[in-house]
């Protein structure tokens, strides 16, 4: 008989929200992490309106699942996943069966996700990317950007599904352009924090208020998203709780990898990353983004904050 479920792998910061609105699909629907503990947080979350069964092992969705969404913290953890461990623990593949579509959400090397299709097609499994962007509050909301990776037979396949866990699904190309396109969004975005946290120190020191400062660049022209999230947080020194730096360092080596292939000039990603590493040498790899600031303080010893 033909496995009709769909399946979700990772309940973490932005798993579990994912995971709860995914829930709402018809078919049944399966759930799989390593804390059994986060498992029932979610199937307690939903109630009996939205059941969710909890697998005590990955083999489970294999044998009852069509679509597995798969959203972990790395290329390491999602080898792992799919083929196994380095103690002969089996992976998805020894047990799923071919026809399987697995739809990877995690944030990896666009040269991973293509080595992971490849792999898997030997087996006549499908394997698209489909990194997320937004924070954990968006994965809650169901309106998350979703940037699909893959053939488009694919895409209008689990379309359904990804539109109960985002707003914007947009379907970015071939194997690896849904991790190309997330690194580019990163990028971006990672310029704007630097340039906050360069700039406002210096606003400070130069003898501008600071409550001022936080109203004209969260409403004037220079408003940004990075701007609404992370101006509130510099100015009250909340630098925890947030994704840290560190981890986000992936999106930084698809781009150069993108650059150098296209031999592309590229200097204001090239001051970022300079001041990316500069707070990572100092310690301040787990601490979030807009922790770049401090760098930036300690140099003309003022700091943007209301205290």
């Amino acid at each position: 008989m033909k496995n009709t479920g769909i399946g979700f792998v990772g309940l973490g910061q932005m798993g579990l929200g994912m995971a709860a609105n995914l829930a709402s699909d018809p078919q049944p629907f399966y759930v799989f992490d390593k804390s059994p503990a986060v498992m029932d947080k979610l199937i307690d979350q939903l109630g009996s309106d939205k059941p969710a069964i909890a697998a005590d092992s990955i083999g489970v969705l294999a044998a009852n699942c069509e679509v597995i969404f798969l959203c972990l913290p790395g290329a390491d953890e999602v080898h792992e996943l799919l083929f196994g461990s380095s103690n002969n623990a089996d992976g998805l593949v020894a047990s799923a069966p071919p026809g399987l579509c697995i739809i990877d959400m995690s944030t990896i090397d666009r040269s991973a996700a293509v080595s992971f299709h490849d792999k898997l097609a030997g087996a006549g499994i499908t394997y698209v990317d489909c990194p997320i962007s937004g924070l954990p509050f968006r994965a809650i909301d169901g309106t998350l950007t979703l940037m699909f990776g893959g053939d488009r037979v694919h895409f209008d396949r689990v379309k359904p599904q990804l539109d109960r866990m985002g707003s914007s699904v947009i379907h970015c190309g071939d194997i690896g352009a849904g991790q190309m396109m997330k690194a580019v969004n990163n990028i971006i975005y990672d310029i704007n924090i630097v340039a906050l946290c360069e700039i406002l120190p210096l606003a400070v020191a130069a003898g501008l208020s600071v409550e001022a400062l936080e109203r004209v660049v969260t409403t004037g022209s220079s408003r940004s998203f990075a701007g609404d999230h992370f101006v509130p947080r510099m100015v009250t020194r909340q630098f925890d709780n947030d994704f840290a730096m560190q981890d986000a360092y992936k999106d930084i080596l698809n781009v150069q990898k993108m650059a150098v292939e296209q031999k592309a000039l590229t200097p204001l990603m090239n001051a970022m990353i300079s001041s990316y590493q500069s707070a990572i040498a100092a310690g301040l790899g787990r601490e979030p983004k807009s922790a770049i600031i401090k760098i930036y303080e300690n140099v003309l010893g003022r700091k943007f904050t209301r205290d």
